[in-house]
């Protein structure tokens, strides 16, 4: 009796193919969306920001380490670490910040009357400003929060405090992207580099075309940093970009305006329909 073959969808070999691979882009996009239709998630608010980023604790406990170890051995490399550890005690802080703002916004959607809003938290899914978006989330009774992860060669893993079952992982770029921006209700953005540049101007250029129709609020967090970074007077005097084109985007420098600006917003846009 001749060997029944197998189900092309059972066929891992196929669907691992190059031949395969707008199946593969399908299910990126299918169940995520099945998912989040299941566990009645509508609306996001979405944090980017440095993976790089440690807690303000381990960050004192490295810099603690490192003064005793130049105080043992005052070396060049010694010197070279020291400083770096001082850098990233004093970065801490946007961690924290995060974690904050990330705290009162799940406190305040948790609080709100329609049941179908809750504005849950969404990160990339890893360390750093991710880890601590999801954080804050976490240490509220019932709060929810959501980890969209990229499978990379240099490994990232899923930060500890993402909700279970919105947990997810991605292998395709556009299709993470899709997921952070189709159920974005607000945008904050924490100081990072190429990947947090990436997202940022991406939906910047959206909402700049109008293919993000619905109103965004983008909140860039330390004004002094991206105004450091990113001169956008220059790109208005160099008619780059038009002069409202910098009405996209909102700076704060603390969680308590941060957080009161985007509960404006976000009441504004979404809860007085």
């Amino acid at each position: 009796m001749a060997k029944k073959p197998e189900k092309a969808y059972k066929n891992m070999d196929f669907l691992n193919s190059r031949e395969a691979r707008i199946i593969r882009i399908l299910a990126e996009y299918l169940e995520p969306l099945t998912r989040f239709q299941k566990l009645h998630v509508e609306d996001t608010i979405v944090f980017f920001g440095s993976s790089r980023l440690l807690d303000r604790e381990t960050a004192r406990k490295e810099l603690d380490e490192l003064v005793a170890r130049y105080e043992q051995s005052s070396t060049e490399e010694n010197r070279r670490l020291l400083k770096k550890a001082e850098k990233r005690y004093e970065l801490s802080q946007y961690y924290e910040d995060a974690r904050t703002l990330s705290r009162m916004l799940t406190e305040w959607s948790l609080n709100l009357h329609n049941t179908q809003r809750r504005f849950l938290i969404t990160s990339g899914g890893g360390p750093g400003i991710m880890e601590a978006a999801n954080r804050g989330a976490f240490e509220v009774p019932g709060g929810r929060s959501i980890g969209l992860n990229i499978s990379i060669p240099s490994e990232q893993d899923c930060n500890p405090y993402i909700t279970d079952e919105l947990n997810f992982e991605f292998h395709y770029f556009f299709t993470r992207k899709f997921w952070f921006i189709y159920l974005a209700k607000a945008l904050v953005v924490f100081p990072g580099g190429f990947g947090t540049m990436d997202e940022l101007w991406e939906v910047l250029t959206l909402l700049q075309t109008k293919k993000i129709e619905k109103k965004m609020p983008v909140v860039l967090y330390s004004e002094d940093y991206w105004k450091r970074f990113i001169n956008f007077e220059m790109l208005v005097d160099e008619m780059m970009i038009e002069p409202e084109d910098l009405n996209l985007i909102h700076f704060s420098n603390t969680p308590e305006e941060a957080f009161a600006y985007l509960k404006t917003k976000l009441t504004e846009y979404c809860l007085t329909e």
